[in-house]
């Protein structure tokens, strides 16, 4: 008796095991996880290393080097590239294909202590080596904050606390934003009295630097108690700087002058700005959100716009959210054409 003939005459049987197989894969359906494109791992990482006036022989020998000498004794390397360029050190690396995405963060591990193994026997001058290896992020969510009668500075610290609140959002895994300017400290200094005052601006630069330096400052062991001591100096206003004094000497004598005297200080961003966001024709900051993987991307969108909506009641009036783009949205029409032909079909 061939499978046909076993179906027919086994109905009851049949017809069960077809109301299983739709109610499993409609329960399937609800569990799956839904997004716009297939979750995809990238296995490469790139170590960035800043060193200001050096060449790029000197970065290297000195940066370059020793940084690929000591990656270079990880088995789970495939290729490693470097750059190295006037002031600036690239190095990329190539995971081998047999570390899968769950093996991935433990490998980022390993070359983030090789790369601190090395960081003390980098020159004086160069910067802390920064590791990029979440390059396989995907920013669904895009969301548009300007003001109407709100300052830039008061702009971003609205911005800041939604990042917060959105962060802790079931399904979020990350939250970046995204056209935030630099903020600068400018001191508007004459020449001309500097230079009645046998001033340089080396001299105010290098009274900056000292003053506003993190430096160790050893410990007190009193009993079974170890106490840290925290030299105090470090700048919290524009007010302190001002007050910062300036040894000068005037008609052979020194001469006490504080940096207020001289110069006037001013909190501002950088001018030109290196990146900024613009929507609608008004400057404003982006808000930038991954969902978690695995989520359903419909599910995480419902609950970032629950989110918002409480927040917007919060927020005082004349802070704008706009949409930039919304992932959940076009999951949702993709799905719903789907379903339309698999009906019609």
């Amino acid at each position: 008796m061939n499978l046909a003939e076993l179906s027919i005459e086994k109905r009851a049987i049949t017809y069960f095991g077809i109301g299983l197989i739709v109610l499993g894969g409609v329960f399937c359906y609800f569990q799956l996880g839904q997004l716009e494109d297939p979750e995809f791992s990238v296995k490469t990482a790139a170590i960035t290393t800043t060193y200001p006036g050096a060449s790029a022989e000197q970065v290297e020998l000195e940066v370059t080097d020793r940084l690929e000498t000591k990656l270079q004794e990880m088995t789970e390397l495939k290729n490693v590239y470097s750059n190295s360029r006037a002031g600036l050190s690239i190095i990329k690396v190539d995971i081998k294909s047999n570390y899968w995405s769950e093996r991935l963060p433990q490998v980022w591990d390993v070359l983030r202590k090789k790369v601190a193994d090395v960081e003390p026997t980098l020159p004086p001058g160069a910067g802390k080596p920064k590791v990029g290896d979440d390059f396989g992020y995907v920013f669904g969510f895009l969301l548009a904050v300007s003001s109407d009668g709100f300052n830039y500075a008061e702009l971003e610290k609205y911005v800041k606390e939604m990042r917060k609140e959105l962060s802790v959002v079931k399904g979020v895994a990350r939250v970046d934003l995204w056209g935030v300017q630099d903020k600068r400290i400018y001191l508007d200094v004459s020449s001309a009295q500097l230079a009645e005052l046998n001033l340089t601006p080396a001299q105010l630069i290098q009274t900056l630097q000292s003053q506003n330096m993190v430096v160790d400052a050893g410990h007190v062991d009193y009993q079974t108690q170890r106490l840290r001591v925290a030299p105090t100096g470090a700048f919290r206003t524009p007010e302190e700087i001002g007050e910062l004094a300036v040894t000068s000497v005037v008609d052979g004598q020194d001469e006490i002058i504080r940096i207020r005297d001289i110069a006037t200080v001013n909190v501002g961003y950088a001018d030109p700005p290196s990146h900024m966001l613009r929507h609608n024709g008004r400057q404003a900051i982006g808000l930038a959100i991954a969902p978690a993987s695995g989520e359903n991307v419909v599910e995480v969108g419902q609950r970032i716009d629950d989110r918002i909506n409480e927040l917007l009641t919060e927020l005082p009036v004349g802070i704008n959210v706009e949409r930039i783009s919304w992932q959940s949205d076009q999951v949702s029409e993709s799905i719903r054409a789907f379903m339309i032909s698999l009906i019609e079909a």
